[in-house]
Order: structure tokens, then sequence, then C-alpha cells
């Protein structure tokens, strides 16, 4: 018998505690009939492709579903692909607040940090 090797499947995307709180404040907020927030990666900005999260009512069974301690986060099945690994963070300070993503599968971004390529 032979030894099987595996190895552990990167996550779709991690979330850091202030992701998680940030989802949390969103979807306790959230307009009515909201099932979740969505990431998605769609194709704008200088580079390619931008990050964008979204209110959405009605999860497609295709989509990456992350259970958060506020609700569910989903990942576009398109862009699952693309994120595989990424920590999505989120900051804010005096003068700007958001999400911000560590993504390993990106190869370059835009000067002003909107969009990134693959």
């Amino acid at each position: 018998m032979t030894d099987v090797k595996t190895r552990a499947i990167p996550a779709a995307l991690n979330l850091t505690e202030a992701a998680n709180a940030r989802i949390e404040k969103l979807l306790g907020d959230a307009p009515e009939g909201t099932v979740g927030l969505k990431l998605s990666t769609p194709q704008r900005g200088c580079s390619g492709l931008a990050y964008s999260v979204e209110y959405i009512s009605e999860a497609d069974p295709m989509d990456e579903k992350i259970e958060t301690p506020g609700g569910d986060f989903y990942v576009d099945a398109a862009s699952v692909l693309y994120l595989i690994g990424s920590t999505m963070d989120w900051q804010e300070d005096d003068f700007v607040a958001g999400f911000t993503f560590d993504n390993p599968n990106a190869t370059g971004t835009c000067g002003c940090g909107e969009s990134f390529t693959v």
C-alpha cells in the first residue's frame, strides 16, 4: 500500500476580523429582502479587473458561500479563480474607508489601486 499525500486546498477567500465586523454591520443595515453580500471581479479599470461588493436578494447556487458571524457572504463563481487564497480586510482612517485585498494571484495593479490583473 502506498501513502497518498494530500495538500490543503486554499480557501476561496480569507476574511479578517475587521472584514467580518464590517460585513455584519452592512448586513445589519441591509435593505429589505437582502440575503447576503457578494464579491465579484467585474472587468473595469486600467488593469482589467476590479473588486465589487454588493447586496444580493437571491443566492446563486454556483457561487462560493462563506458563512460569517454577521450573515452570508458569497464569492461570484466566475471570480473564484482570480481570488483563491486572497485575504479581504476592512480598513478605515481619517480620509478613506473600504475593503482591501491581498491577492496572491494578482500580477499587477493600476496606479490608483482600483483594479488589478492576473
